[in-house]
């Protein structure tokens, strides 16, 4: 037979490729409850649609050739739901995920091929980062740089990352590069491990204390959602994905329903009370306007004033941003303006017109605030308004008090259309420290202040209805609050009429985090 022993070698390279690190460390990584990286990736893609690349790649390093192929990472391209993307994962069992030569290139390639046909990144991230010796020196650290097709990725295509064991260095610039990041409770992310930090600074801490899942949900927003497990990681993925186009030159993808776009919101005015100092939760409101009550909550443990959800109005993918009465009353501080400006511009990038729900008593104001450069956030979250170009609609629900008026897609803030419930109030400050600042001198000489204050706050209410600003056509409209769905499906259908909602992708290039 031609070629017989070169197949035959080819056939026992490959088939040593395939056992990655050798059976013990596969075991290692299964006691952790975590799968191995070519098991992610058949678990993720549709059957028989992994075409590999770089299986041969091995460690530049003498002796250990065949048992490092891959060199800790395993990569190509494939299906999910029939579309086409490129796949990336980290083999923990060959050299501990570390970086290599041969790693960065592989990973490097792959990333250019996605953006030049356009194809989204699902990345399945963990290790210990540059590979010790490959980094050391002059010669290695300057071989080793930060890879510009990462740097300049620009929002082409989307790139999802999977956190999904402890992660240092190269998985961590990934995750936080990324348009959307998983984290896997019990995992850590961070620059570097707490051993590492011991040696060099001398500061004890903990893996979770460092970088573990509640320190991004809470503190630093650098992941957007978490999982309980693998399976749970890569469905969370795979919904994400659903929403998204596969390049910023595509529409996200149309799903049909049954739901009724002109459906009437029967229960609605039981969900918001008229009461304004009665809160409630705003995810109530969002589940009963959307496409079947379905919608997906990014960064939901950070900035919790504020809510950004993907959703669909009628078949079509949208960006929800919306005021959570049910955290500071809805008051946006710095964290609400990270979120919110990290939402607008990936929204942006990837053609998802955006829905603005008002109920916010302004923004969060205080010491807290100034520290956290309150003036610098608000005025970077309406630079990204002003720049975004996909269609934007606004409803304001019950309140929109300040600056956050504007913030939240207000007049001349490049809404295709405003409505507001016939509750609204919407005014420079709230009725009662207003009251007190405008007519602070009035009440003090009125001989009856009690009713001389009602008599004031009524006419406070009055100047801060609706009905004034749509009288001169600041706003489109006041609509009954049972046509909220309606009118935000009429509303998306002519924003979007003349191009869906391809957008100039001004915002593409802006940085992944603030």
């Amino acid at each position: 037979m031609p070629y017989k022993e070169d197949l035959q070698k080819l056939k026992q390279k490959k088939a040593k490729a395939r056992e990655m690190g050798g059976a013990k460390r596969i075991e290692r990584q299964h006691s952790l409850g975590r799968f191995t990286a070519r098991e992610r990736v058949e678990r993720f893609l549709d059957p028989d649609t992994f075409m590999e690349m770089g299986m041969l790649n091995h460690a530049m390093m003498e002796g250990i050739e065949d048992e490092t192929y891959g060199d800790g990472l395993i990569g190509g391209m494939g299906k999910v739901s029939g579309r086409p993307v490129v796949i990336l994962a980290a083999d923990k069992t060959v050299l501990a995920a570390t970086e290599g030569a041969a790693h960065l290139r592989k990973g490097d390639m792959l990333h250019r091929y996605a953006l030049k046909k356009g194809l989204p990144i699902i990345s399945f991230a963990e290790g210990g980062g540059l590979r010790i010796p490959f980094g050391m020196g002059s010669i290695g650290i300057s071989e080793s740089p930060f890879p510009m097709s990462l740097l300049k990725h620009g929002r082409q295509v989307p790139l999802l990352v999977a956190i999904m064991g402890d992660s240092f260095g190269g998985p961590t610039w990934n995750a936080v590069s990324a348009d959307f990041t998983v984290q896997i409770k019990g995992t850590c992310m961070a620059v570097s491990g707490p051993r590492m930090l011991e040696i060099a600074t001398f500061e004890i801490i903990s893996e979770e204390d460092l970088g573990g899942w509640k320190i991004h949900a809470e503190m630093t927003g650098q992941a957007d959602c978490f999982a309980e497990n693998d399976d749970d990681c890569m469905d969370i993925m795979k919904q994400f994905l659903e929403y998204m186009p596969s390049n910023a030159i595509d529409e996200p993808p149309f799903k049909s329903t049954h739901d009724d776009p002109d459906r009437q919101l029967e229960d609605v005015m039981k969900i918001v009370p008229e009461n304004f100092n009665r809160a409630y939760d705003m995810r109530r409101l969002i589940k009963t306007v959307v496409d079947d009550g379905i919608y997906f909550e990014l960064k939901s443990f950070y900035g919790r004033a504020l809510l950004t959800s993907l959703a669909r109005l009628n078949g079509r993918v949208v960006g929800i941003i919306a005021n959570q009465p049910m955290f500071n009353a809805g008051a946006s501080g710095p964290f609400e303006c990270d979120k919110a400006i990290e939402f607008i511009c990936l929204c942006d990038s990837y053609n998802i017109p955006l829905i603005f729900l008002h109920d916010t008593p302004g923004f969060l104001i205080g010491s807290f605030a100034e520290q956290h450069k309150m003036p610098t956030k608000i005025m970077v979250w309406l630079q990204s308004l002003a720049w975004s170009t996909v269609p934007k609609i606004a409803v304001i629900i019950r309140k929109s008090i300040g600056a956050s008026y504007f913030n939240m897609c207000g007049p001349h803030m490049g809404a295709d259309a405003i409505a507001a419930w016939p509750i609204a109030q919407i005014n420079f400050t709230g009725d009662e420290v207003g009251v007190n600042v405008v007519y602070g001198r009035q009440l003090a000489e009125a001989k009856n202040k009690e009713e001389e204050r009602k008599k004031l706050l009524k006419l406070w209410s009055y100047e801060s209805a609706p009905y004034k600003a749509a009288a001169k056509n600041l706003i489109d409209d006041v609509i009954d609050p049972r046509d909220t769905r309606k009118f935000l499906c009429r509303a998306l259908d002519y924003a979007c009429a003349k191009k869906g909602s391809i957008g100039q992708h001004l915002l593409a290039n802006w940085p992944t985090g603030y």
